[in-house]
């Protein structure tokens, strides 16, 4: 398996423009894959691939801005957390061995609630806590071809001293053939503030397809909103669209 901290040095840097049909694309690192691009509401696109060596099932993301990419995440076919990074500050968190609760796609797919309550772990900001839920509204919409469930979700963050770091609700969306959680609507409190974020996905790009891979985000981007200024937490919102992450 290869971390994150050894595929960082690819991740973090502007990425290598090849000209391809369509535009530059993003140089994933050797050895991964990419077999879809999200371009999302808010100015950000994701590409998700796989790499050699990793356990069945997991997959990988890069966020995508206008200036690059922030954010990277690997999860397991549970959707668990299992490793992140923030490109921009170098923070890096890891999931703990033995969680109090794993988060579980399976649950949420079969019961229709998941709940989940584990640590991660970071040589740059210690122990945080992260204790919530998922729920399946019974609400179902095809965009851009794709057939998605909605979901509801709380989660609390909490530093090593058990202080709340923040707070964040709202709704977000789930894939069940690519076994995927997707950003959606999500509101959150801190004591940095109160804010309100709309990551919802718009175009699903496959592999051939023109803008795969693209490097810029498409929608919203005349937006001046100044997000990651107002993060609560290094991570923030992230721990809620990786899944736990529940971004």
């Amino acid at each position: 398996m290869r971390t994150i901290l050894a595929l960082l040095p690819c991740l973090a840097l502007v990425p290598v423009a090849a000209l391809a049909q369509g535009g530059p694309t993003f140089a994933l690192p050797a050895g991964c894959e990419a077999f879809l691009t999200v371009q999302s509401k808010g100015c950000m696109v994701t590409h998700y691939f796989t790499c050699e060596g990793d356990p069945e099932g997991w997959q990988r993301r890069v966020d995508m801005v206008m200036d690059g990419p922030t954010y990277a995440a690997t999860v397991d076919t549970e959707t668990q957390w299992i490793e992140s990074a923030d490109l921009s500050s170098g923070v890096m968190e890891r999931l703990e061995k033995e969680p109090r609760d794993r988060a579980s796609f399976s649950v949420l797919i079969e019961e229709g609630t998941d709940t989940y309550d584990f640590r991660t772990l970071s040589d740059q900001v210690g122990e945080q806590r992260y204790v919530g839920f998922d729920a399946l509204t019974g609400v179902t919409q095809v965009i851009d071809g794709v057939a998605l469930d909605q979901t509801e979700y709380k989660v609390t963050a909490y530093d090593a001293a058990g202080e709340v770091m923040w707070e964040s609700e709202g709704r977000q969306w789930i894939s069940r053939d690519y076994r995927m959680f997707l950003s959606g609507q999500s509101a959150y409190t801190s004591p940095r503030g109160d804010f309100e974020v709309d990551n919802t996905p718009v175009d699903f790009i496959l592999p051939g397809e023109p803008g795969f891979l693209g490097l810029w985000p498409r929608h919203d981007c005349g937006e001046t909103a100044s997000l990651p200024l107002l993060l609560p937490a290094p991570g923030g919102e992230r721990v809620i669209a990786a899944r736990g992450l529940a971004p």
